[in-house]
């Protein structure tokens, strides 16, 4: 494992354990806050916060799992573990929705007042400068190390923040005697949640099924091995990830008078090259004779 990796390693780690006890927190002040108040605005944020739990703990478990190298069994590493935890993740997620929706809905059609609203606006002032925290740490994990589970944890940290704000519009709204905003709002928020989800199953079910790089990382890739002026050209990229590694393969076009030494110190050099713009990616090079493979691509 290199520096950059065990970095990662420990950012991931670090990120899926602040997730864990801010939702532990979270959870403790809302449900004090709603017992307080009896919003279905703040029911709802208690209940994201309980699925963010459940969420993260998974989270936690996955990202360990997926940080194992690769052994005689998994030869390919435990990357997918973190996808299989987005997975997770959606399903909590959307489950607490309809539940959110069905609630909102009894309380839209009989709508009530609220008790100690400004303990329930100061709990969610704490919450939601919590969560901003978490989401800025969260997204400096990210641009390190591109996780995917760190990105599904994070988006629905972020539609916590929404929901938080919208709850503490809900509580406003019921100041001035509109009862009905509060059901209605925590309406919005299941419905968002539900969205939430579904972006979460997109991402995940992109690295399940061994979707290609971003065109700008294979352009990229296409554009250090050509820098090599000793090849010819490239062909048959392939290219996936799974969890932290990225995995590169395809051939290159050598001159067919190269000896077997030669043709394999390139390839040496090219693959060292990836690695130095991709740090810890598994890439696999197989050499042609120029004049064996044509056309290029």
């Amino acid at each position: 494992m290199t520096d950059l990796q065990r970095q990662n390693a420990r950012l991931l780690r670090l990120a899926a354990l602040a997730s864990v006890s801010v939702a532990t927190t979270l959870i403790a002040v809302k449900f004090v806050a709603w017992h307080l108040t009896g919003s279905t605005s703040l029911l709802a944020s208690l209940v994201d916060s309980m699925m963010d739990l459940a969420a993260s703990g998974i989270n936690f478990m996955a990202i360990r799992y997926s940080l194992k190298g690769a052994d005689h069994e998994h030869r390919f590493g435990h990357g997918k573990a973190e996808s299989l935890a987005g997975l997770a993740q959606a399903s909590f997620i959307a489950g607490s929705a309809v539940f959110l929706m069905i609630y909102a809905g009894n309380r839209l059609l009989d709508p009530r007042p609220l008790d100690n609203i400004d303990s329930g606006l100061a709990v969610m002032l704490f919450s939601l400068l919590l969560t901003i925290g978490l989401v800025t740490f969260q997204r400096h994990v990210i641009k390190h190390t591109g996780s995917v589970a760190i990105r599904a944890d994070s988006l629905h940290y972020v539609t916590d923040i929404l929901t938080i704000l919208v709850t503490i519009g809900a509580l406003f709204l019921v100041r001035l005697g509109l009862l009905w905003a509060d059901p209605l709002l925590a309406l919005g928020i299941a419905l968002y949640i539900l969205y939430s989800a579904a972006m979460i199953i997109r991402e995940s079910l992109r690295h399940l099924m061994d979707q290609e790089l971003s065109p700008e990382v294979k352009e990229q890739i296409r554009h250090i091995a050509l820098s090599d002026r000793r090849v010819l050209g490239i062909h048959d990229l392939r290219t996936r990830q799974s969890g932290q590694t990225k995995f590169i393969q395809f051939h290159l076009d050598l001159s067919d008078d190269l000896s077997l030494n030669e043709a394999h110190v390139i390839v040496r050099e090219v693959a060292d090259n990836l690695r130095h713009n991709f740090p810890g990616a598994d890439i696999t090079i197989h050499q042609d004779p120029a004049k064996s493979h044509s056309p290029l691509n």
